[in-house]
């Protein structure tokens, strides 16, 4: 542990979270738990389209295909470099796409409490807790997707320095983030995954997941896969994205206005 500038010993703040999980999580009336679900699914015969299982009990599932349209960069590049699009890193055969959702459940009584309390400091502390165990959570979740569901890293063995710098192979990009901007598809997203059956998470009207603390996203295995942002997008895409995904222009519009021009 280290002392920050302004003399802020930091092992103060590891006991006091510490001591709030030890005195909060195993609570008989509200325990903390974390819940998700991961899914690969083999591409079909055109990029950006995956099967789409009715949430049925495995082998009863009917499949069909259901299309997750992405977005391609149209920034000037320098010659040699792609303008790129999530869609490149899925193969048109023998490939999979996946999906995940995971979120932390059993905070809302005790922020509640601490609330009551005027208790800021516990308030906001258990809050940064739940969200960092929900993206540990996706962490390891995508762990075991690459050395054991895919299997394409099956002697993964990486320090956690390597892991914080992501040096593996794949991405797990999300709706409404820089490479996947429309948060949009969350909807198809947990409608892949059966979300909230399997997880206990909604989606509100504007797409926020509920409970807060909870992320969900793609898999993509390609060798080559990386993050990216969409940045600026034109009318010519905005207008062909908008047929693809059946919607209006008013509608598209709003999903993707922080990226039009």
């Amino acid at each position: 542990f280290v002392t920050t500038e302004d003399g802020t010993n930091l092992l103060a703040g590891y006991k006091r979270a510490a001591n709030i999980l030890k005195k909060e999580a195993p609570s008989a009336s509200s325990p903390l738990r974390g819940e998700g679900r991961g899914e690969g699914l083999p591409s079909s015969a055109a990029p950006g389209t995956a099967p789409h299982p009715d949430p049925l009990p495995a082998g009863e599932r009917e499949q069909a295909e259901v299309r997750l349209p992405m977005l391609r960069q149209q920034i000037a590049k320098r010659e040699g470099r792609a303008n790129m699009c999530l869609a490149d890193f899925v193969d048109t055969q023998d490939d999979w796409f996946g999906g995940f959702a995971v979120g932390i459940h059993g905070i809302d009584d005790h922020i509640a409490r601490f609330k009551s309390d005027n208790d800021d400091y516990n308030d906001i502390l258990l809050k940064a807790l739940a969200d960092r165990f929900a993206e540990a959570f996706a962490e390891r979740l995508h762990k075991h997707v690459r050395t054991d569901l895919w299997g394409y890293a099956p002697d993964e063995q990486l320090t956690n320095e390597a892991m914080i710098k992501e040096q593996y192979r794949g991405i797990r990009p999300a709706p409404g983030y820089p490479a996947c901007p429309d948060h949009s598809l969350k909807p198809i997203l947990f409608d892949l995954l059966d979300a909230p059956t399997a997880t206990g998470l909604e989606l509100t009207e504007s797409f926020a997941m509920f409970p807060t603390a909870a992320v969900s996203g793609f898999y993509f295995g390609h060798p080559q896969a990386e993050y990216f942002g969409v940045a600026r997008v034109g009318r010519d895409q905005l207008e062909d994205y908008a047929t693809r995904r059946g919607a209006d222009l008013k509608t598209a519009e709003r999903w993707l206005r922080p990226n039009l021009d």
